[in-house]
């Protein structure tokens, strides 16, 4: 049993001989009918109507000279777009019944009824905004561009205002763009919605940017440069349509190569990670962000009338989804060139051959400070070009071949570094000497490109004038990027590193499975707390909370008595140890700034002098209320052991983030950090821990022994999974320190603080609190189930560790079966491809949804294998998604797949959204069979020669008109 996601125009290949071929299909009247009508509905892309319109209406239209309509307008009409245009002015004082010529109109209802609107470019006050949204919703308008400003950038009322036209449009179901934005291009379908002075040149890139300014900036250097885009969007304050949205739309666009981004404010994290994260493993997407510094984040903030985040989580965030940032304006779009003509570096060594000592050393610095290094070259290479150059060339990387090198002698050199195992790339620097051929020298090094065959990255910097302008040319026709100077390649170089680092961390398969399964403890821990109106946990308190998610703690024991504390200590280690006292607090953190840590007691005259001493201190200073006893601990013998911070606290823009790095009392001083957003895997938490400078340490320096870095790994995993499972509940936790050794690991002290419960909202939530910027594992759809033979099964989530269960899975499935799930006869090979196999595990569950069914009713079975798959993947723009299913042959016929379909349906109402659909080839009896056991309604379509089913979740179905099925297409290949 298998169902397909929907396609559009497919060819289908011959039938394996085991599948029986098509039946006769007869064909459809004009009256489609229900499901067909629904069909066609659900594949409307409603961001078609904002960069491929049919029908525009321009609401300020005018032709008065320097006015913002008079521009727009004036812009349509020059591209022509192959729609029409309807001038709307609905100033009473204008005379005009046309502008430019073209019939006007005083208000949208004026329009023919005939002639329906697909995008409305709003111009006018931004008072006005709200009455025209409100006519465009009337006569049914599909997309916006508000131009005008004067919204939430502006205070309060703006903000106000800006909302109350966002309910208007959205209860219209119109998509906006903006407000206070430049507008829209789409300069391959000569789409200029835009008050700029010139449509930009067509080409691959897209260029999204919050700033108008920026947007006209880069547009005029484009002309000059003759650079061109796909697309072209200014897109404002982000009142509707936003990152994700666009990202999305991009993502999907076959023009589209790669998307280039200035960013002011992410907006809403969670989208923008989900859409980054599915685009740039097949595009790439680079952004620069302006605010490093607290004074640019002000000013972006203003800017906007949004909040911006920490840089450094905003940092860790683009790594997580694959997005590179880059620092210059220029850079965007020369790593965009160079992504599109060099294949990626597999590392970040870099050989450097060149003419001269002195640009060679420049690029070395620009290297190292970007974060890449000069390969070391091998025996074999270092003698060959040892054979090849004069005996007073530099003997190292750089590779100084001197002023006189012939092109012959370049090329060569090149070649030779290219081949060596420990180099990833190389960048070739020519200085015009007078000895120096550039031309010829370039066309050696464009041969050396082609025999390389793409296998690694060549980079040149021809420094100079017009002397070297030839040479330039012949570079970039061969591909190879050329830069004036080699610092500025050197960076480029590293850029590419660091994107491919971060796409081949993206969906790298986890090299454990970690499954946790805490004690309601921590729960009433929490409700303990909430109850008496606290916010601070009590160390004690905050530490069994970590023992429940099995981070190993120090042996605690409260005491609220000088007696009871010598009894603790004396049951616990005493007299041959020594033990700490620690304040028992709910009202204070930080124990060591109070006076609230005794160390190294050794007799019980010290405990109890110890205990003393702390009561009156913390009495005295701040009451009574604040001192409720002490926890006893061992003294642990620190002398080899390295002390760690791991902690999270919220961000304002991607909720959650985790921290790990050096700790103890100088943390806050060293500051080596490396930051994460939770939730995390094994690999993800390897990185993190490879991203501080202690880490060096623990792997083993100058005689001591390297720590259980597998042991770490897990610890921030499980760490992650309290982080994600309580984030409405905690605000802050940290283990400081965690000690590290070559022993073991052992939280010595933990702090947690809850968020503020009188601050919830009448359904019980916390609305201030802002959600994960990644969605966390669903583990409430796990459940057992029992197949019609009497076997309990597991239902669950698919995870990013059961890429080898996958592979398993596809060992047991028949040709038919393939067949009839993907239209096609694919091998086993391509269909276990580890890069197809990344996307079938690694689900963002913000975007899909899938369930894999076990056999076996135990999580930690090692036995287990996987029996039938099924998954929701959500369309782009619009609350639909697909269904995909695939069950074993042998265990088919025993309801897993009426079980999956239902399962994948009542997650799909729960998800909000309106439909459900798939393609089914008319042979597969059986899927088609349970489709319609479950609700789904069916139709033959005999242009493609296939079943498509869909499912309506709405109550109420309210039809915009069909939409045109040519660009339908699977969105993915999975399971």
């Amino acid at each position: 049993m298998s169902a397909a996601a929907t396609n559009s125009r497919m060819t289908l290949p011959p039938l394996p001989k085991s599948v029986a071929p098509l039946p006769p299909i007869q064909k459809r009247t004009t009256s489609h009918g229900t499901a067909h009508d629904l069909w066609k509905h659900f594949q409307e892309r409603p961001l078609d109507a904002i960069f491929r319109p049919k029908s525009v209406a321009l609401i300020g239209a005018s032709e008065k000279e320097g006015s913002v309509g008079r521009t727009i307008l004036w812009n349509l009409l020059s591209s022509p777009f192959g729609g029409t245009i309807y001038p709307v002015n609905n100033n009473p004082r204008n005379p005009h019944k046309s502008i430019f010529g073209i019939k006007s109109y005083q208000r949208m209802q004026e329009i023919p009824e005939q002639d329906p609107i697909d995008l409305a470019i709003i111009a006018v006050p931004a008072r006005v905004v709200k009455s025209v949204m409100q006519d465009c919703v009337e006569v049914g308008v599909k997309g916006a561009i508000i131009i005008s400003a004067g919204f939430k950038e502006t205070g309060e009322e703006g903000a106000k205002l800006e909302k109350e036209i966002l309910d208007i449009a959205r209860r219209g179901h119109i998509r906006v763009v903006g407000p206070n934005c430049l507008g829209v291009m789409n300069p391959i379908g000569g789409l200029n919605a835009t008050f700029a002075t010139h449509i930009a040149k067509p080409g691959n890139v897209a260029f999204i940017s919050q700033s108008g300014a920026m947007c006209t900036s880069i547009l005029d250097w484009s002309l000059q440069a003759n650079v061109g885009f796909s697309s072209f969007v200014s897109i404002g304050s982000m009142a509707d349509i936003n990152w994700g949205d666009i990202i999305y739309y991009l993502g999907d666009d076959p023009k589209t190569k790669a998307i280039a981004i200035y960013m002011e404010t992410i907006g809403d994290a969670r989208s923008f990670m989900s859409a980054a994260s599915e685009v740039a493993f097949t595009k790439p997407i680079i952004v620069i962000k302006p605010g490093r510094t607290e004074q640019a984040a002000a000013a972006a903030a203003s800017h906007t009338g949004s909040l911006a985040g920490s840089d450094d989580v905003l940092d860790a965030a683009f790594k997580r989804c694959g997005v590179l940032r880059v620092n210059k304006i220029r850079e965007v779009f020369e790593i965009v060139e160079l992504l599109g003509k060099q294949p990626l570096p597999r590392g970040n060594s870099l050989a450097v051959v060149t003419n001269a000592g002195g640009p060679g050393v420049i690029s070395t610095d620009a290297l190292i400070g970007s974060g890449g290094q000069l390969a070391c070259l091998g025996d074999d290479t270092m003698a060959k070009l040892n054979d090849l150059l004069p005996s007073h060339w530099s003997h190292s990387n750089p590779i100084d071949i001197l002023g006189d090198a012939t092109p012959d002698t370049y090329a060569r050199s090149v070649e030779l570094a290219a081949m060596d195992p420990a180099c990833h790339g190389v960048l070739v620097i020519l200085t015009p000497q007078s000895m120096t051929d550039p031309s010829k020298t370039a066309r050696g090094i464009a041969e050396v490109a082609k025999k390389v065959g793409g296998a690694k990255p060549i980079l040149a910097s021809w420094m100079g004038g017009q002397g070297v302008t030839e040479g330039r040319e012949i570079l970039d026709e061969a591909g190879v990027v050329t830069y004036d100077y080699p610092d500025s390649a050197a960076e480029m170089f590293t850029y590419m590193w660091k994107y491919s680092l971060n796409i081949s961390h993206l969906y790298e398969t986890p090299r454990w499975c970690a499954e946790m399964r805490p004690d309601q403890a921590v729960d009433v821990i929490i409700a303990n707390a909430q109850s008496e109106g606290r916010t601070i946990l009590t160390e004690l308190e905050s530490k069994q909370i970590l023992s429940a998610y099995s981070i190993p703690t120090v042996q605690t024991v409260l005491a609220m008595t000088a007696e009871e504390a010598v009894s603790a200590a004396e049951s616990m280690v005493l007299p041959t140890e020594r033990v700490v006292l620690k304040l028992n607090s709910t009202s204070i953190t930080h124990k060591s700034d109070v006076g609230g840590v005794k160390l190294n007691l050794s007799g019980p005259e010290q405990v109890r002098n110890a205990f003393l001493e702390m009561e009156e201190s913390v009495c005295k200073r701040f009451g009574k209320d604040a001192f409720l006893g002490v926890t006893v601990q061992p003294m642990v013998d620190m002398k080899n052991a390295y002390e760690l911070i791991v902690g999270a606290s919220p961000d304002s823009q991607f909720g959650p983030v985790m921290l790990f790095g050096s700790g103890g009392i100088l943390c806050e001083v060293f500051k080596d950090k490396s930051l994460a957003l939770p939730p995390l895997n094994s690999n993800l938490a390897h990185i993190m821990m490879e991203d501080t400078k202690i880490y060096r340490a623990l792997e083993g320096i100058r005689g001591n022994d390297s720590i259980d870095m597998t042991a770490l790994e897990k610890l921030l995993v499980n760490f992650s999974h309290l982080i994600m499972e309580k984030w409405q509940f905690i605000r802050e936790i940290d283990i400081n320190p965690l000690l590290a050794s070559s022993e073991g690991l052992l939280a010595l002290d933990a702090r947690v603080i809850l968020h503020d419960s009188t601050h919830m909202d009448v359904d019980g939530e916390m609305s201030h609190i802002v959600r994960p910027a990644i969605r966390p594992y669903p583990t409430e759809f796990e459940q057992h189930w029992e197949t019609k033979k009497g076997k309990v099964v597991l239902i669950r989530a698919i995870m990013p560790e059961d890429e080898p269960l996958i592979v398993d899975f596809h060992k047991r499935i028949s040709e038919e079966s393939v067949y009839t799930r993907f239209f096609n006869n694919i091998q086993y090979k391509e269909r276990v491809n580890h890069n197809r196999l990344i996307r079938v595990c690694h689900v963002d569950y913000d975007r899909d949804i899938a369930l894999v069914v076990l056999d076996g009713d135990k999580l930690k079975d090692d036995n287990k294998k996987i029996i039938a798959a099924g998954r929701l993947t959500k369309r782009h723009g619009v609350p639909v998604a697909e269904f995909s299913m695939l069950v074993a042959d042998a265990y088919q016929g025993q309801g897993l797949g009426e079980k999956l379909l239902r399962e994948l349906v009542e997650r799909g109402r729960a998800e909000g959204l309106d439909a459900i659909e798939a393609i089914v080839l008319p042979t597969n009896k059986t899927m088609l069979h349970v489709s319609k056991k479950v609700g789904f309604q069916c139709v033959y379509d005999m242009d493609e020669g296939v079943v498509k089913t869909i499912m309506n979740l709405r109550e109420k179905h309210n039809s915009s008109g069909p939409a045109d099925l040519q660009h339908r297409r699977f969105t993915s290949l999975q399971f």
